[in-house]
């Protein structure tokens, strides 16, 4: 049976990468979207839906979801919670309160918002498959970034909840570990780097993609390492 995929953050560097595995595998997929701009980068293509849906909101995440689950025949199987963002800081004692809940807000509050409207419905379809993705640094910190770090490293701890809660209702919950990615906005914030050691975003994509299989049926609650070479 056709199934679906909703992919938040699905115009982004690493968001397009994601799209393009899923539809290549025979997915239809929705992708939510509010930046108008950031639509250049899709490539318009069946089974691809986009929806305009601000996902820091409850409504536009009922939305969004509304619109992944509308397909009776490929019901909602696959969650790939991308959104989240990255802020320089200092180190702590030089990093205003807000800055700091900023980040939690940016990286965990779609992730929650998104996986809490969609479990009925996988539940309801069988079970099925999220994914979150977190980042190296909540394993390795650098200095500089506690913000961003610990929302996280709450993700990872948000997603390990989600697969012991939900084992029985055959959902399973898994985080991506990535290290710098390989997309122009990194390329442009550290020109000197050493891009050919950074983790390709389409290397993720595979790894996101073999998550929402059933050959991944047996893991859940695990925190995987995409590091690439960096």
């Amino acid at each position: 049976m056709p199934k679906t995929a909703l992919v938040t953050g699905g115009t982004g560097g690493l968001g397009t990468a994601v799209l393009a595995r899923l539809l290549d595998e025979g997915w239809r997929v929705v992708a939510p979207w509010i930046i108008e701009g950031e639509l250049e980068r899709v490539q318009r293509r069946d089974g691809l839906e986009l929806v305009r849906a601000d996902l820091f909101d409850a409504d536009g995440v009922l939305a969004a979801v509304e619109t992944a689950t509308q397909v009776s025949s490929a019901p909602l199987r696959g969650v790939v919670n991308l959104v989240g963002g990255y802020a320089a800081g200092g180190r702590v004692h030089e990093t205003p309160l807000a800055e700091f809940e900023d980040q939690f807000r940016r990286n965990l509050r779609s992730t929650y918002l998104v996986t809490q409207a969609a479990l009925p419905h996988l539940i309801s379809a069988g079970g099925g498959s999220i994914v979150c993705v977190g980042t190296r640094a909540a394993l390795q910190p650098f200095s500089g970034a506690a913000g961003y770090i610990a929302s996280k490293a709450a993700v990872i701890a948000f997603a390990r909840a989600v697969a012991v809660e939900y084992r029985d209702d055959g959902v399973r919950c898994n985080t991506v570990l990535p290290s710098v990615i390989d997309t122009p906005g990194n390329r442009a914030s550290m020109p000197n780097a050493d891009y050919e050691r950074w983790v390709k975003p389409a290397e993720i994509a595979a790894v996101i993609s073999h998550l929402l299989s059933e050959d991944s049926s047996s893991v859940s609650g695990a925190a995987i390492p995409v590091y690439g070479r960096a």
